[in-house]
């Protein structure tokens, strides 16, 4: 226990004095992620119904996600639409944040704030505004619908992320780029997106994860062949209580802690 009278920080607080700290942390990330655990263990169950705790472990839940045409199908459309809308969304994001910076208007802060819209309004309106406008012009159902609904919905991230970055960016280093000879474009490239890269990398992650979890908005404008993963899970919760849904959400889990992981070993060897 001699770590409890060790400083904590600078100001010489012992780790004893901050111990209250240390447990409220604890609780706040048992609570965040216990719903997480137990779906976990829930996964592997030979029960044809959710339990916890499993009275008998298996594979069958599993076994029935990868046999499935249905479940393969929806994953591979939630993984064309989460890297297309990656694409989409890192670029645009990337050049409304970088414009946004650069730009000297005067109310380039309230089309910034404009540009946040899509993730302050209640994604409810969201799915039904773009479901009304899609049965207009019929991309329900497309690919090119979701991309487009799931990109509305990343962009706003991708620009709060690379914008954080371009702030502690000097941009003199830029101009003396462009007063070398190189064009704004080119300087960009090999001055400013260099320095940016762990921010623009994760954004484009985040954007990923932000199409691939996305439930309802895919709701409205997805479905037939081109249902999404979330679509389907929300489905089978709301038809039958399937525990394949455990399998899947527990895969779901650990894509996404190995991209959030990946993003930042990629961001301390930028560091280096």
């Amino acid at each position: 226990m001699e770590w409890l009278g060790r400083a904590a920080t600078d100001t010489q607080i012992t780790h004893g004095r901050r111990l209250w700290l240390y447990v409220l942390a604890g609780l706040i990330l048992l609570f965040l992620i216990l719903p997480t655990v137990i779906v976990i263990p829930m996964s592997f169950s030979e029960s044809q119904y959710l339990e916890f705790p499993p009275q008998e472990w298996s594979l069958r839940w599993y076994r029935n996600y990868f046999n499935s045409t249905a479940w393969m199908q929806a994953t591979a459309t939630s993984f064309k639409a989460g890297i297309l809308t990656m694409i989409v969304a890192t670029i645009l994001g990337t050049m409304a944040a970088y414009g946004l910076h650069t730009a000297r208007i005067r109310f380039s802060g309230l089309i910034f704030g404009i540009l946040l819209t899509p993730i302050i309004v209640p994604v409810i309106l969201v799915g039904i505004g773009v479901f009304y406008v899609y049965v207009k012009i019929k991309l329900v159902n497309s690919m090119i619908g979701i991309v487009l609904a799931h990109s509305m919905l990343a962009i706003p991230i991708v620009m709060m992320v690379v914008s954080s970055a371009l702030k502690s960016f000097d941009m003199n280093q830029e101009l003396v780029a462009r007063s070398l000879g190189a064009s704004r474009v080119r300087a960009f490239f090999i001055v400013t997106l260099p320095q940016i890269r762990f921010s623009v990398v994760s954004g484009a992650i985040l954007a990923f994860l932000t199409s691939f979890d996305e439930v309802i908005v895919s709701l409205f404008v997805s479905g037939g062949q081109n249902s999404t993963l979330t679509r389907n899970m929300f489905n089978a919760l709301r038809d039958q209580i399937d525990p394949t849904i455990a399998a899947i959400s527990t895969l779901v889990v650990i894509l996404t802690s190995l991209l959030l992981a990946i993003s930042q070993i990629f961001g301390k060897k930028t560091d280096q």
